[in-house]
């Protein structure tokens, strides 16, 4: 079982800029994959960042250029942080993992952290 915490929301005018942090219970090492999702109301869980077992890190086109994510391999911590915010960009932002477990794909998911871009 791997536990994921967020935090770093908050509020923020168009043009700002917030960092995002995910702490695992366990060293990111051992993970397969993480990312970043983030929710809107009505609306589905859509990919914003996620490194895979290639060590490429994909970004949706519409945070290209503005977001990075990076992660410290030696610990257990995550991170996003977004600049050039637009109102667009707010959601609910979910931190994700995969770990491989008896040679089975187990999904994780963070508990969310809201972000809003308003003026």
């Amino acid at each position: 079982q791997v536990q994921l915490v967020e935090s770093g929301g908050g509020v923020v005018q168009p043009g700002g800029s917030l960092g995002l942090s995910c702490a695992a219970s366990v060293s990111i090492s051992r993970l397969k994959v993480m990312g970043w999702y983030r929710q809107t109301t009505g609306d589905e869980r859509q990919l914003v960042a996620v490194i895979l077992g290639d060590n490429i890190i994909r970004y949706a086109d519409s945070v290209k250029g503005r977001f990075t994510m990076s992660g410290d391999k030696a610990g257990n911590t995550m991170y996003l942080q977004m600049n050039n915010l637009k109102p667009e960009d707010t959601a609910v932002y979910y931190c994700y993992a995969v770990q491989l477990v008896a040679s089975t794909n187990v999904d994780y998911w963070g508990q969310g952290t809201q972000v809003t871009v308003s003026s």
